[in-house]
């Protein structure tokens, strides 16, 4: 989702300010165990309602228009403003979330780049673009081509992008930019990762140097060096042009909020390349991330999930070891991010789990099997360390209602929202963490592990069902996932009921439902001793004053 243009570390501390940012990882089929192409997104927002997007495709009669509302006004999102409309496509696709029915999946995160080429002229922002292209194409190519031609004739309408795009066969990552205030089109480049790879990015521009001769690789618009001469941003020479040193300079934010989390990501899916810290930790002399690596072991969708639960556990950046994590471990800090003690400033760190996220997705592309079933969007709503991933078909013709647009809203609680509920056991978790959070995952694995481990299963029937009749095979898996997401809502449910149950008003219930009281962790002891042990110190009474009555 969108950040704000980062140029200087107290653009994070300003007062109130709020940061809105996204973390994308992507998976080449030769970095998969099953082949399959990955893409996950965390959307995250603190205004952002977690909901799975629907629009079935059609036929469309000539002259028919697209209406173009804006998805993203900064901090509001979809906020139903017309900002135009463009010719219809003579037949559009089904696209479920940020996935159609060819398996083609898109995410985004924003990285703001550039002040002087903030408010660019146009109608298309990212939300559009990719949603559009869900709608008109069914590769991952013909998706980078929908919308480069879109922003060429159209004009962008928002600041610095990095898209993330899977079909079963291919992996890219599209970055682009508009061309400053007032001005139409847009300089962008797309980048085809090596099979065998994974990538990651999370509101910072990755594309560094890029083939200039080879589009099977790389492709770009025609006068992105070009531009950067003319503004005095490049001078060398075109071999040796940086698309995200160019248009997206590093700042002590872009590295410690944003490349920190592709850090960790990288650091988990390759603890044998021994990424050093000092780049994120704006060590001078630091050399930049690789915009892709190789996985020491192929990734499963178990991995991808795993790798989008992160807060730095077991390193200097653990949000679980400083008493920022009060008690019981918790490993987020409220926002604002950054704060001034003494005339210094200070940033807490921004990890790739975190409390704010509306929705997040693994997205699964299949080569080996039919669009409607090889297409499997892994979707859950609110923070994905807390989260449950359904498997939803690319196939359903209807959402679950739990996710459905129209069930619920940001400004009102309900219990038919799987946004809420999840949102009120995560809430409640964060009260003691370390000890809750067992509970939460003890019911997550179960309900994930069932999916992971019946997904063969599910196949298996939509293929027998998809060669008699493909009407066949979408009933089914929009009635699989319906009834899925239903039983998962009201266990969800439950666990909120139970936690406050077990742990009501501070105690514990024991293993037969006696109330116990825990003693706080001695470390947590020791701090409050260091900082309040005079006044709460045990004494010895001794020598006062009887009263003379």
């Amino acid at each position: 989702m969108r950040i704000r243009p980062i140029v200087l570390l107290a653009s994070l501390l300003a007062a109130g300010a709020a940061l809105q940012a996204c973390t994308n990882l992507l998976i080449t089929k030769g970095a998969s165990k099953d082949g399959s192409t990955m893409v996950t997104y965390s959307a995250d927002s603190h205004t952002l309602y977690g909901e799975l997007y629907f629009k079935a495709g059609g036929r469309h009669l000539p002259g028919a228009r697209r209406e173009i509302r804006e998805w993203d006004s900064g901090f509001t999102f979809d906020t139903g403003k017309v900002l135009g409309s463009i010719p219809e496509a003579p037949v559009t696709y089904t696209r479920v979330g940020n996935m159609n029915e060819h398996q083609l999946a898109i995410a985004e995160t924003t990285f703001g780049g550039r002040k002087d080429l903030a408010g660019p002229s146009g109608i298309l922002d990212y939300g559009s673009l990719i949603y559009i292209a869900l709608e008109r194409a069914k590769t991952a190519r013909e998706a980078i081509e929908v919308m480069t031609k879109l922003v060429e004739e159209y004009g962008y309408a928002s600041s610095g992008e990095s898209f993330s795009l899977a079909d079963p066969n291919e992996v890219w990552i599209l970055e682009m930019m508009g061309r400053g205030k007032g001005q139409t089109g847009a300089l962008w480049v797309a980048y085809q990762l090596p099979d065998g790879t994974i990538s990651a990015h999370a509101n910072q521009a990755r594309i560094r140097r890029f083939p200039l001769n080879d589009p099977s690789t790389a492709i770009y618009s025609k006068d992105l060096i070009a531009f950067a001469r003319a503004k005095g941003w490049f001078k060398g020479e075109d071999k040796s042009f940086s698309f995200a040193d160019t248009y997206a300079p590093l700042s002590f934010g872009a590295l410690r909020a944003c490349e920190a989390r592709v850090w960790s990501i990288f650091r988990r899916a390759a603890p044998s390349l021994n990424l050093p810290i000092d780049f994120v930790k704006a060590e001078k002399g630091a050399k930049p991330m690789p915009l892709f690596i190789k996985p020491d072991t192929k990734l499963a969708v178990s991995d991808a999930m795993a790798l989008m639960r992160d807060h730095y556990e077991g390193t200097e950046f653990d949000m679980t070891q400083d008493v920022g994590a009060g008690a019981y471990k918790l490993p987020y800090r409220w926002r604002p991010m950054g704060f001034k003690i003494d005339g210094q400033d200070y940033i807490h760190e921004r990890a790739i789990s975190t409390q704010q996220t509306g929705f997040s997705f693994v997205s699964q592309s299949r080569s080996w099997l039919p669009g409607p079933i090889g297409g499997v969007l892994w979707f859950g709503v609110d923070d994905t360390f807390t989260t449950v991933y359904v498997p939803i078909s690319c196939a359903i013709t209807t959402p679950p209602k739990a996710f459905a647009i129209g069930t619920g809203n940001f400004d009102e609680f309900s219990w038919d929202s799987a946004f809420w509920t999840f949102n009120f056991v995560s809430n409640y978790t964060y009260t003691r963490w370390s000890d809750m959070i067992v509970d939460v995952q003890k019911v997550q694995r179960e309900f994930e592990g069932r999916y992971l481990a019946g997904q063969a299963e599910v196949d298996r029937t939509a293929l027998d069902l998809y060669r008699k009749d493909p009407a066949l095979a979408q009933d089914y898996l929009t009635r699989f996932a319906s009834q899925e997401t239903g039983v998962l809502l009201a266990r969800w449910k439950k666990l909120g009921e139970f936690l406050v149950w077990k742990y009501l008003d501070g105690n514990v219930r024991g293993p037969k439902g006696e109330v116990t009281h825990p003693k706080a962790p001695e470390e947590w002891l020791r701090c409050i001793v260091k900082e309040h042990g005079d006044v709460i110190k045990v004494k010895k009474v001794e020598g006062l004053i009887p009263d003379e009555d």
